[in-house]
């Protein structure tokens, strides 16, 4: 319930929620826009918060599990081949406002997104040249995860 007044009040102190409208007769209704642009703040401010509370966080179509779409199951086997399986996975297929809302936040157009500690890295297509150049050895050694890939080749020689 607190949750819901702060929100309330954010809205109305922004001057978002309410418009005049003629011909009524206090001139104040409450407006879907108004709705949209504070739902909007809130899953930005959400957004912020999800991608900060893991070291890893992948929006993508599907799950690990069962990825849809061949990108999504991409960024999932690329992180797979480096043993990084604790990551947190929001499927954007299950909530239209997720999907928007990341798409938006990132200012980037595409799932899926890819986030290390809080900090965009970028898509499919940016995971795997990191993967191929061997920079996503480096940014996952940042964040304490010691790729599998890494401890594959020590092992070898």
């Amino acid at each position: 319930m607190n949750n819901l007044i702060r929100s309330t009040a954010r809205c109305l102190r922004s001057g978002a929620a309410v418009y005049n409208v003629p011909g009524r007769a206090d001139g104040r209704v409450w407006s879907a826009p108004a709705r949209f642009l504070c739902a909007a703040a809130d899953i930005q401010k959400d957004l912020g918060e999800m991608v900060k509370k893991d070291k890893v966080v992948v929006f993508m179509k599907g799950t690990p599990a069962q990825p849809m779409c061949g990108f999504s199951n991409a960024v999932v086997q690329i992180l797979r081949m480096h043993g990084v399986d604790d990551y947190a996975a929001y499927n954007v297929l299950e909530d239209q406002d997720l999907r928007q809302g990341v798409k938006d936040f990132s200012n980037w157009p595409t799932i899926p997104q890819v986030y290390f500690n809080g900090e965009f890295v970028g898509g499919c297509d940016i995971l795997l040249q990191m993967h191929q150049n061997g920079d996503l050895v480096d940014e996952l050694k940042k964040l304490g995860i010691s790729s599998a890939l890494l401890d594959a080749e020590k092992e070898s020689k």
